[in-house]
């Protein structure tokens, strides 16, 4: 008999501030059929985050105690807060309960930050997907982010394609990473970054210049991450607008100049980040990438998939 996925909410970083946003989210995911559990992270309150360090510490460390696993974690917002806690997680004992485990954990933005540190202390994959407020409460939530978001929990390998800037045609495969530029450079000589070689590195941001964009990817370049990596891809960038200022310089030659620095292709143009269009994205999956003609297709496989008695 098929029961009704659960979704247990988590708030690991700043509080939120769209209280209506949550609302609607936690409306959509009711009627949609999902059960709820943890709802009270969505109100909780201090400083400008969803709880006190200890409070949002253990929103995480609790699902290695949990007797009965959700189907999905979920994030309900970013901000700041998760650098705040990667020192305390119990990264031994989640990876011991979660290893091989259906269950997606799902988030982005500042998420990012204990996504990658799951991948590099115990090997875990999660999801960087939609969160409550700011997709699920949408109005009205993007069909397109819901499709995918559905669909690749289902499915055990996962193909995605997108227009891009040419490149020669080539076809590479490894370890799918990254996530939100910022949190990922403020992850250097940390022992929460992963030590991805030959990877596919995915990056997105918001509000930030051209030149921010490129000074971090700087920053993964000298310490020897991105020259490492097989291809990077680069998802939405919205708020990085150039002014008068800059004349010529835009994302596309910072794409540019990075490519010819490291030796690595850059593949933009993917519906990724902070848009309310956005695919889901599988961080610690295997990955292969294909570019022909600026056509790229991107196949995702070895990630959790949501029991099929559970949809």
């Amino acid at each position: 008999m098929s029961v009704n996925p659960t979704i247990r909410l988590i708030a690991p970083s700043g509080y939120c501030i769209n209280q209506q946003a949550a609302e609607r989210g936690l409306d959509y995911l009711l009627t949609a059929g999902y059960r709820l559990e943890n709802t009270g992270v969505v109100t909780r309150r201090y400083q400008r985050f969803a709880g006190t360090d200890e409070q949002r510490l253990a929103d995480l460390n609790h699902l290695a105690d949990c007797e009965n696993l959700p189907d999905i974690v979920l994030a309900v917002r970013g901000g700041y807060g998760a650098s705040r806690l990667l020192s305390q997680i119990d990264y031994s004992a989640l990876g011991k309960r979660l290893a091989g485990q259906p269950v997606a954990i799902c988030g982005h933005s500042d998420f990012t930050a204990i996504q990658l540190a799951l991948l590099s202390r115990c090997g875990l994959i999660t999801f960087s997907a939609p969160m409550l407020a700011g997709n699920f409460g949408a109005s009205p939530p993007s069909e397109f982010t819901l499709q995918h978001f559905r669909n690749i929990l289902r499915q055990k390998s996962y193909t995605i394609h997108w227009s891009g800037n040419k490149q020669k045609d080539f076809s590479v495969s490894g370890t799918l990473w990254g996530g939100n530029l910022a949190m990922i450079s403020s992850l250097t000589g940390t022992p929460w970054m992963p030590q991805t070689d030959n990877g596919i590195l995915v990056i997105e941001d918001v509000n930030e210049h051209p030149f921010r964009i490129e000074r971090m990817l700087l920053q993964l370049w000298h310490a020897g991450i991105l020259q490492r990596q097989q291809a990077v891809i680069t998802g939405s960038f919205s708020g990085a607008r150039p002014s008068e200022y800059d004349q010529d310089f835009s994302l596309d030659s910072v794409w540019q100049y990075l490519q010819e620095l490291s030796g690595v292709p850059f593949i933009d143009g993917l519906s990724f980040g902070h848009e309310q269009q956005t695919v889901t994205l599988p961080i610690g999956a295997t990955a292969e990438l294909t570019s022909r003609a600026g056509q790229n297709s991107l196949t995702l496989s070895g990630y959790p998939v949501i029991s099929s008695s559970r949809q």
